[in-house]
């Protein structure tokens, strides 16, 4: 027979312990002896947890993504509206009051979503290749001020870092999430400390953190000398709204973005911490071996916005498709608005005019956006295409690839920014003589 259970050594350490045993009986059959052999089975049972951990925050995970893309369709209709409502009303006029109210709740709504999106690693990332000793340097005024005074804020920054591939900002709001974690969970004062560090994840690393995957890789590590956590705390770390803190002082947002921004970056973050002893959280991403400057981003003006060109718009949410029609329309442009695939397809096959660009949602039933371009650029290889989604998971958008002739906007988005990304990609065309 084999049994499993819970035992207690002599320094006080809790394990878990696998036994199997036999008897043996004599020539009347009854029991003189058994044999067995007793396993400490603790770190098996630890990683077996581990395993089922990350399966439920991919289950989780594709949850809140799925709820987030949903809602960032409605967030683009009342946003867009909202956008269109301030342009028209002078800043005097008290209606406008309320719409810049309806635009600012909506902008929160939005950076919710972006939250959620992120932990489900459906997020659009802008990754380009950086130090992390300069990103912790970059905000250590701002920890400073956040974490306030009673805490002693100290940083021991690796030399010669290796350079990671990721979106800066979103590293930033990693480090900021952790700090601020580690703040409150010090309301007395206490000490944190910031490191870098280069490190080579191996075999036997990999085989006790399920997810990491060997290789070189910059390691940030931020430690608290907090209350600690217990292994309760610990397993719902990364979850979604989940807290301990009081009603109204979190969202429970903050570890998880933590979460999705390293595991989309292709890094993984772990947490050590006992009640009393402070906690720790590492998080590590891929080294590379090359810096780059990404190019920097110049602001959307609103004029020549404008043209005449015929758009074929496809989106199953009626309130965005609506919202799109009416933006364009405002600004010149001819538009054939289809609910779904099927029907783009059959308003092209009538189409007796030329058809100028093809705006498409990402995820519909039946046929994605993708398909559609493709089905539609075998006939018209010329065809201008603007991708739109509230997430990344699958499409032309997944790691920043998109072929020529064709771009991404993604949701929620403003009526400025759509035209804008119209306009650039008609543009472009005209000028290499489509």
């Amino acid at each position: 027979m084999g049994f499993e259970y819970e035992a207690r050594r002599k320094d006080g350490r809790v394990v878990w312990l696998s036994e199997n045993a036999r008897a043996t009986r004599n020539e009347h059959g009854r029991v003189v002896s058994y044999q067995g052999l007793v396993v400490d089975v603790t770190r098996r049972r630890e990683l077996e947890q581990q395993l089922l951990h990350a399966q439920k925050m991919e289950a989780v995970g594709r949850l809140a993504g799925g709820v987030a893309h949903d809602f960032n369709n409605l967030l683009t209709a009342l946003l867009g509206y909202a956008n269109l409502l301030q342009d028209r009303l002078p800043t005097g006029d008290p209606l406008r009051t309320y719409v810049d109210e309806i635009a600012k709740a909506g902008t929160r709504a939005a950076s919710l979503t972006s939250q959620l999106l992120l932990f489900s690693r459906r997020q659009a990332l802008r990754p380009q290749e950086l130090d992390l000793n300069h990103v912790v340097t970059e905000i250590e005024t701002l920890l400073r001020r956040l974490i306030g005074e009673d805490i002693d804020l100290r940083t021991r920054l690796a030399k010669n870092l290796g350079l990671v591939r990721a979106d800066p900002g979103q590293v930033e709001q990693v480090i900021i999430n952790l700090a601020v974690n580690a703040r409150d969970a010090m309301p007395n004062g206490g000490k944190l400390t910031i490191l870098t560090a280069n490190v080579d994840l191996d075999e036997t690393f990999v085989k006790e953190h399920v997810g990491a995957v060997p290789g070189p890789y910059v390691m940030v590590s931020v430690r608290d000398t907090g209350k600690g956590m217990d292994a309760e705390v610990r397993s719902h770390l990364f979850e979604p709204f989940f807290t301990t803190k009081d009603p109204g002082k979190g969202t429970g947002l903050g570890l998880a973005t933590a979460y999705g921004i390293v595991k989309q970056s292709c890094g993984n973050i772990f947490a050590y911490s006992e009640p009393g002893r402070g906690s720790t959280f590492q998080f590590y991403l891929p080294r590379v071996t090359r810096c780059t400057q990404p190019a920097p981003m110049s602001p959307i003006p609103k004029s020549g916005l404008e043209g005449t060109e015929t758009i074929l718009l496809v989106e199953d949410e009626d309130a965005v498709r609506k919202l799109a029609r009416t933006v364009l329309e405002r600004f010149g442009y001819r538009i054939h608005e289809a609910p779904n695939p099927t029907a783009a397809l059959e308003i092209v096959r009538r189409l007796t005019g030329p058809l100028d660009l093809l705006l498409t949602d990402m995820v519909m039933p039946g046929m994605s956006g993708r398909e559609l371009a493709d089905r539609l650029l075998k006939a018209q290889p010329g065809l201008r295409v603007v991708f739109m989604s509230g997430y990344t998971e699958s499409g032309p958008a997944k790691d920043g690839v998109l072929a020529s002739g064709q771009a991404f906007v993604e949701k929620p988005f403003s009526p400025v920014r759509l035209v804008r990304a119209i306009r650039d990609l008609l543009d472009q065309g005209a000028s290499e003589g489509r």
